[in-house]
């Protein structure tokens, strides 16, 4: 097995190696090392998702783990800073889904969308980043609240043509 993958270990989840090589031959290959969630996709595999796990996750990591992330990507456990949650409000929630809703009735004329449909968003900030919004799951709870959902918010869903 060391001919074919030196890295390779049975204990590890074929997700972790997956995503370390990715990333390893992005970086190889001259990309930059991504940090944040939906920065760079290959094969399906968020990379930016993957490192940032890694970063904050890195009390759960075995010690080859650290120093392959450490000396061949050159990942460090995320700080204190990074590893508090940022909590957003319902208000902000909702914005971001509203926005999500807005940008697939935009391209797609309806919002007759799958259950299980991802939107990808820009994040709000000049980084080029995106957010992945679960709009299916969204829009068929907010089909299954809608006697609770206040005026404002049914009249921004009812404007796109929501299904209820």
């Amino acid at each position: 097995m060391d001919a074919i993958d030196p890295a390779w270990c049975p204990a590890w989840s074929i997700d972790w190696q997956r995503g370390f090589h990715l990333t390893l031959a992005h970086v190889r290959a001259g990309g930059a090392l991504p940090v944040q969630a939906g920065e760079v996709i290959v094969q399906g595999e968020d990379l930016g998702a993957w490192t940032r796990a890694q970063r904050t996750g890195w009390d759960r990591l075995t010690p080859v783990q650290h120093w392959l992330l450490n000396s061949v990507l050159g990942l460090e456990p995320a700080n204190e800073a990074e590893l508090q949650p940022t909590r957003r409000t319902q208000a902000d929630r909702w914005a971001v889904n509203l926005a999500a809703a807005r940008q697939f009735h935009a391209r797609e004329g309806h919002l007759v969308v799958p259950r299980k449909h991802v939107e990808m968003i820009a994040t709000g900030e000049d980084d080029g980043l995106e957010e992945a919004v679960k709009l299916g799951a969204f829009l068929d709870n907010t089909r299954r609240r809608a006697s609770k959902l206040a005026e404002q918010r049914r009249a921004d869903l009812d404007a796109l043509g929501m299904r209820w």
